[in-house]
């Protein structure tokens, strides 16, 4: 036991101590929250990623000495000491002519970065190889985009680039013990839902099974992040993103380190916080926590759905993360069984039987008919049905009968003229209804599949692929999201504006396109 205690502590040293990349909030007190809380930049994520002109030092002591005096105007400060960041997509205009595929073909150039040479002063975390960002404000390689971006790429036959970007997502864990959110510094303290594994495998089908080989070391390390500090639980327990059920069992949950306002969105949090009764740091854990799932903001997430200020993201233990850690568990097995190390493969191989008995027996609810979250604080299912659901089915966890109710509960509730809602809430919040999103209908879409039904899978494939080309057609762009319950009208919530470039959209609708054997013309 001792020895356990003594191996989780310098894995925590190892996630916390290389994390320490000074953030814009930390290298500029007082200055950051001024800029934040102003309207010199309506995104607050633009400050963040302003690239100083200087040493921060020589700003900081500038700014103390101008800021007292008069005339002193904080615009013309931040614009005279930082370079502002434009937009990935800002300048690429679109040739509707051209066609969908054209378009998707051209914005991998347009949205591909070269290996970086950045600034030491600029908040990104270098990467040594090209990759691909998903456009408009989001100017950094994101973790989970990346997978569904990866679909695409592969479609166009582009294995290279899912190769370099898989490199990124190695050198990452190597350097900093996971992958975080983004690479930059103020993502440091958060990752985001596991899809690694799921990157290997799918290179794996055009290099062969030595890539599993090539990359266990990482996929090791990327386990043991998610699994710190969980070997000590007692039951009832969570710690970090580990927690210990009731019965025993070893699960995950969401989690970020930090307790203060995400600095990218500092002063939505600021705000948001004066809606809470929790306090402020336990608020700001679950804020950042949803924000590693990815799904940021959603009334999953909350005990009142109409409430953000009842967020409780690190209360909940979802289902989709665990049915990636369940992929994780098994792609490990995999790698051991490759190299002949039937002792390991047979560990990790009872882990992922664990872990999926433990699916079926925390997420399903047998009176809704419907996969879900589990809150192991109140021991009970969350009562918020999300399209999640459909992670069971997509790494066929689920049974035929299970999978059976959860197409029934899409097609009766979930599916709309555009495709399959987020949830069945309209709560403000993008991941809630109206909107869909290309990540859940692939996974839905695939998961429908896998237990054959097939004209379903169809049918919602069909519907998106319209909304997408039709919008196309219209803008000239590929969304980060999409109204499905009315086609006629651009998604809403959030916290930023509706961004266009985008990389897990053009990664989906080319991969359905050709699974479905549908062209453009069809969407007409």
């Amino acid at each position: 036991m001792k020895k356990t205690i003594i191996v989780a502590a310098l894995l925590l040293c190892t996630f916390v101590v290389k994390a320490q990349q000074k953030t814009p909030r930390q290298l500029f007190p007082g200055l950051f929250e001024s800029v934040q809380s102003s309207t010199i930049f309506p995104d607050n994520k633009t400050f963040v990623d302003c690239t100083p002109k200087y040493a921060p030092s020589l700003i900081m002591k500038a700014y103390n000495e101008q800021l007292g005096k008069a005339g002193f105007d904080l615009k013309e400060f931040v614009t005279a000491n930082f370079t502002v960041p434009s937009g990935v997509t800002h300048a690429f205009q679109t040739n509707i002519e051209d066609g969908i595929r054209k378009h998707i073909d051209t914005l991998w150039q347009v949205l591909q970065r070269k290996p970086d040479a950045t600034s030491k002063l600029s908040s990104l975390a270098a990467l040594p190889n090209p990759y691909i960002v998903p456009g408009g404000r989001f100017r950094e390689i994101y973790y989970w985009d990346s997978y569904f971006t990866m679909l695409g790429l592969q479609e166009s036959k582009q294995t290279k680039v899912i190769s370099n970007m898989i490199d990124n997502f190695a050198y990452l864990i190597d350097t900093y013990g996971f992958i975080p959110n983004g690479n930059r510094a103020y993502y440091l303290t958060r990752s985001q839902p596991p899809f690694f594994s799921l990157m290997i495998n799918l290179l794996a089908k055009s290099e062969g099974d030595a890539v599993l080989s090539k990359y266990q070391p990482q996929l090791i390390k990327e386990y043991n992040y998610w699994m710190l500090g969980g070997a000590t639980l007692a039951n009832n327990k969570a710690t970090h993103r580990a927690v210990r059920m009731a019965d025993g069992t070893l699960l995950n949950r969401y989690w970020d380190e930090s307790d203060e306002p995400r600095e990218e969105s500092y002063i939505k949090d600021v705000d948001a916080a004066k809606t809470t009764r929790q306090p402020l740091p336990v608020f700001y854990h679950n804020i950042r926590a949803a924000a590693a799932s990815g799904w940021d903001f959603s009334s999953r997430w909350f005990s009142d759905a109409a409430t953000l200020g009842t967020i409780e993201t690190t209360n909940l233990v979802p289902v989709d993360l665990n049915c990636l850690l369940y992929n994780l568990e098994l792609t490990i097995a995999r790698a051991y069984q490759i190299k002949d190390n039937i002792k390991l493969y047979t560990a990790y191989t009872a882990k992922a039987n664990a872990r999926k008995k433990a699916i079926l027996k925390y997420f399903w609810d047998e009176k809704t008919g419907w996969f879900g979250d589990y809150n192991f604080t109140t021991q009970k299912f969350s009562p918020i049905q999300t399209l999640a659901a459909v992670f069971p089915l997509e790494f066929k966890i689920a049974t035929p009968a299970q999978a059976n109710k959860i197409a029934e509960g899409l097609k009766a509730n979930f599916l709309k003229p555009g495709g399959l809602v987020t949830t069945l809430n309209f709560s403000g919040q993008q991941w809630d209804a109206p909107n869909g999103w290309a990540p859940l209908q692939y996974m839905a879409i695939d998961g429908l599949e896998n237990y054959g039904h097939s004209k379903l899978a169809k049918d919602i494939a069909t519907r998106w692929l319209q909304l997408n080309i039709r919008v196309f057609k219209k803008t000239g762009k590929l969304l980060e999201k999409y109204n499905v319950v009315d086609t006629s009208l651009t998604a809403g919530g959030g916290e930023y504006p509706l961004q266009d470039g985008f990389g897990w959209t053009n990664g989906v609708l080319l991969k359905l396109m050709n699974r479905y054997h549908y062209e453009e013309k069809q969407g007409e």
